[in-house]
């Protein structure tokens, strides 16, 4: 059998019809753009040697069978072949002139869904984040969400790689491109562990907090706030390293309300784009004339570490049960009993869900602490109940 290089296809006529259609090419003959491809994927694995479309001693019905068999396995095991489907065959996006495929869905949320694309330029994974904008308004927060990343630069804030906004008749499409971050969200972490009867070490739990107020605190001096911080909005990188994700709802860090209408139009505001079980205790009901600042972060870290330590929000089991979240966070969170943390972690935990927001503390004053109590917790393994 000789062996001929992906560019040698001149044989390749009794066979283009079913590697286009095993393949998925829209193509009535495999283009040589997808024959390419798929003898990339082949060669580079070392699996046919160039059989499929060079081999001059197989028969056609061979190398047809052949094909066709390849076609199989890198449609229902990708993870081990390679790029899998002709090219043709996967919907591409263009962005700042650089077309990326998509691969495969991600997630979606309630404005928002996220789909995993692959850069054709590089060969790298990236997450798309597409917002569908009905009207002038929604196009407005999408482009508010894009400000809000180019603020920043930071390694515990997710960079913008690049967006765009399209025209879908009469709506639009926002497209956030995004590093695609394979180990998920902090909350894949937490429940893993917990379905395994696990919990963090404390060590770990302060590393990762760490990092989460270093973002938070790029966050405020820039006199912003996030607003939706949870565990599905942190994604930890190949290091362990925290990444704040979804800027959609940050916005200024103080908001000065004046009168019951303001205060009605904050606190539907925040009903729509800060996560119930998650939300600072001002946010429920809000006063006629009052002051809202960035320490509703605090109390939202203070549920994200609190669900680090025992495998849940102090607050999603009410949420789940249908009970009032608005009067649960009126009164001091109740913190089981537990030997597996430091008297000083629950102290902490404490003061950053303390009910009154100008009692609370400011992220300095947290990152401080968090400073302070890790050189302590060296050398502690992940515990269990």
């Amino acid at each position: 059998m000789r062996r001929r290089g992906p560019g040698s296809l001149e044989r390749k006529a009794p066979m283009t019809a079913a590697l286009a259609g095993g393949l998925g090419c829209p193509n009535s003959s495999l283009c040589s753009r997808c024959t390419a491809a798929m003898l990339d994927v082949l060669v580079w694995k070392k699996e046919i040697y160039y059989a499929v479309a060079s081999a001059e001693d197989v028969e056609p019905k061979q190398k047809v069978a052949v094909a066709i068999y390849w076609i199989d396995r890198l449609k229902n095991d990708p993870g081990t072949m390679g790029h899998t489907l002709c090219i043709c065959s996967r919907p591409t996006v263009t962005i700042d002139n650089k077309r990326y495929r998509f691969i495969e869905k991600l997630g979606e949320g309630g404005f928002s869904y996220v789909d995993l694309v692959e850069g054709i330029h590089d060969g790298r994974f990236y997450a798309l984040k597409r917002i569908l904008c009905h009207d002038r308004d929604d196009r407005k927060e999408a482009l508010h969400e894009v400000e809000m990343h180019q603020l920043f630069d930071h390694p515990n804030i997710l960079h913008l790689v690049a967006h765009s906004i399209v025209e879908k008749g009469p709506k639009w499409e926002a497209l956030l491109l995004l590093p695609f971050v394979k180990d998920g969200s902090l909350w894949n972490l937490v429940e893993g562990l917990r379905d395994k009867n696990r919990f963090l070490p404390e060590e770990n739990i302060l590393q990762i907090l760490q990092g989460i107020c270093k973002g938070l605190k790029a966050i405020h001096s820039r006199g912003y706030a996030h607003r939706d911080l949870k565990p599905t909005n942190v994604l930890l990188e190949d290091n362990g390293r925290p990444v704040l994700m979804d800027l959609g709802s940050m916005n200024k860090a103080r908001i000065e309300v004046v009168n019951s209408r303001e205060a009605m139009a904050l606190q539907d505001w925040a009903s729509q784009r800060c996560t119930i079980s998650y939300r600072a205790p001002e946010l429920f009901n809000v006063e006629s004339q009052c002051v809202i600042d960035e320490r509703t972060d605090i109390w939202s870290l203070g549920c994200v570490l609190f669900s680090m330590m025992f495998g849940e929000g102090p607050y999603d089991m009410i949420f789940q049960k249908g009970d009032s979240v608005a009067l649960a966070v009126q009164n001091n969170v109740s913190i089981p009993q537990s030997s597996r943390y430091s008297q000083e972690l629950k102290e902490l935990l404490s003061a950053t869900m303390t009910v009154d927001p100008q009692a609370r503390p400011h992220i300095s004053w947290v990152l401080n602490q968090v400073d302070a109590l890790l050189p302590l917790t060296t050398g502690q393994a992940t515990t269990r109940i």
